[in-house]
């Protein structure tokens, strides 16, 4: 009767042990931010060299505690969406209201999607990909935009950005900006073609490009 009594605490603390043993589950990404300030970069006709006179913008959103520091990298807590190619008419100079659409045509209202780019043996992203800088630094990554739709609309000096992404790895992702959106005119300091500036501290995923 003592041995039947222990074998049922040995199994009734075995299982229990098994019931314990659960495995961590997946980290959240915020799948709906609200970007608090931005900019806007006009290009002009940066693909002409390509036979597309289209005119460029590059569209940076950022949320949360992030900045840009006196050495030009960016710091704090948040996500950082980059569009790196927006496609606008060629009368247009600013972000002109519409729905845009990710997309390789590279036609008016159109975004660029996000890809994987080798340089040097180097992979880095292009396109459209949105980078999150958590408080553990060691969960912070970027996601390319694969898929989806943003909506401008513009008052004055205000633009209402609304977000409806999908990024490579099938999130949903959307995100609201509602804020005074300075356009920087880049048309002559960058000439056609040449490499646009990014931050240097963008996080890649231990796994990007394979």
């Amino acid at each position: 009767m003592k041995n039947h009594n222990l074998s049922i605490i040995l199994l009734a603390g075995l299982l229990a042990s098994c019931v314990g043993v659960q495995p961590n589950p997946p980290y959240v990404y915020n799948t709906n931010p609200t970007y608090s300030w931005g900019y806007a970069e006009f290009y002009g006709a940066y693909y002409a060299d390509y036979g597309n006179n289209d005119n460029v913008i590059s569209l940076s959103l950022f949320s949360d505690s992030l900045k840009i520091n006196d050495i030009g990298s960016l710091v704090g807590v948040g996500q950082y969406l980059f569009l790196e190619d927006v496609f606008i008419a060629p009368t247009d100079t600013l972000l002109p209201n519409g729905t845009y659409t990710i997309s390789d045509s590279g036609l008016p209202f159109t975004v660029s999607p996000g890809k994987n780019d080798t340089v040097d043996n180097e992979v880095y992203p292009i396109g459209a990909y949105i980078s999150y800088y958590e408080v553990n630094s060691a969960r912070s990554t970027l996601k390319l935009i694969t898929g989806g739709t943003l909506t401008a609309i513009r008052f004055g000096n205000t633009y209402s950005i609304a977000c409806d992404f999908k990024t490579d790895d099938k999130l949903e992702l959307k995100g609201n900006f509602s804020a005074n959106l300075p356009h920087i005119d880049q048309s002559l300091a960058t000439p056609k073609s040449i490499a646009r500036k990014r931050f240097a501290n963008i996080f890649l995923p231990k796994n990007f490009g394979n």
